[in-house]
């Protein structure tokens, strides 16, 4: 198996467990944007220590970092922030899965803008994939208790945030990948380890600031919740030391569409620790969604 497939399906893992974090603590005393500070918050002094014991232990120094770095990892950073507070917020629209599936959308997305900032194109049988992941979303764009045409389905919340979450979500992929790659090692945990620590501590700050001012009260509830929230820091710190792996080792696209293993991850959650009921339209949406995943791995 190639390192990046084992990344990825680590990263799957790992993030199905921190959404399933975040779903408890946003319905608790915290609100979206807070629930997103914890993320970040307590995964940055967990990133920083392992990052920190592996150039101590491999005799690395830290490397230099040019403007490009920044620049693509700020974009990601933002992209990132914007991404899990709409699909934080969709968590309280539909349920578990189906939220992580509308999320998912982002598999579409990434390998638009991969293309767009940095001109990696797919296959055409890597496109035909995507547009069956496609379809999938649309089987899942049915609203229980909403009748009326295609378009009014559409038109609604939980498909707005999905979307926005996918999009935002792509940028945050693609920029990570961009600014690994400005890194001149050789060695793929320390590219991705590197730009994990500028990245969290980056977000941290900045969430940090914008609570105090729009958000009083949400740092003290981030620390209050402080028990449950460091596993939702640590579940982050290793799903997105995961992912930026991946990214190093792997075009943003591919790594996204091999990701969607999630979604069977978080159909387990969804049944098995939420207690929620999955209709026979959602269950054929993800599986078409999964077969677009299938055909991708077949093709790479």
């Amino acid at each position: 198996m190639d390192l990046w497939i084992a990344v990825t399906l680590s990263a799957a893992f790992f993030q199905t467990l921190r959404f399933m974090l975040h779903k408890v603590l946003s319905t608790g005393a915290l609100s979206s944007t807070g629930s997103t500070f914890a993320r970040f918050a307590y995964a940055s002094p967990g990133a920083l220590l392992v990052v920190g014991g592996y150039l101590v232990w491999t005799g690395q120094d830290w490397p230099h970092l040019t403007p490009a770095f920044w620049a693509y990892a700020m974009m990601g950073a933002l992209g990132q922030i914007l991404a899990t507070i709409f699909v934080v917020m969709l968590f309280q629209q539909r349920n578990f899965a189906v939220g992580i599936t509308f999320k998912k959308t982002e598999v579409i997305q990434t390998a638009l803008v991969g293309l767009a900032i940095l001109g990696e194109n797919l296959s055409a049988a890597g496109w035909g994939a995507i547009l069956v992941g496609l379809v999938g979303v649309l089987l899942l764009s049915e609203t229980p208790g909403l009748s009326g045409n295609w378009l009014r389905r559409m038109a609604t919340r939980s498909v707005a945030l999905g979307l926005a979450s996918g999009f935002f979500f792509a940028f945050s992929g693609v920029g990570y990948r961009g600014a690994s790659l400005q890194i001149a090692s050789d060695a793929p945990f320390l590219r991705a380890g590197v730009t994990l620590v500028c990245v969290t501590l980056s977000q941290s700050l900045a969430m940090a600031l914008w609570l105090r001012l729009v958000e009083p009260g949400q740092i003290t509830a981030v620390w209050a919740a402080r028990r449950r929230a460091i596993w939702l820091g640590l579940a982050s710190m290793a799903g997105s030391l995961s992912w930026f792996t991946a990214f190093t080792l792997q075009t943003a696209a591919y790594v996204q569409a091999l990701g969607q293993v999630e979604l069977v991850f978080s159909l387990m959650a969804s049944v098995l620790f939420f207690r929620e009921r999955i209709t026979r339209r959602e269950l054929v949406g993800i599986g078409v969604l999964s077969l677009s995943v299938l055909i991708l791995v077949l093709v790479l």
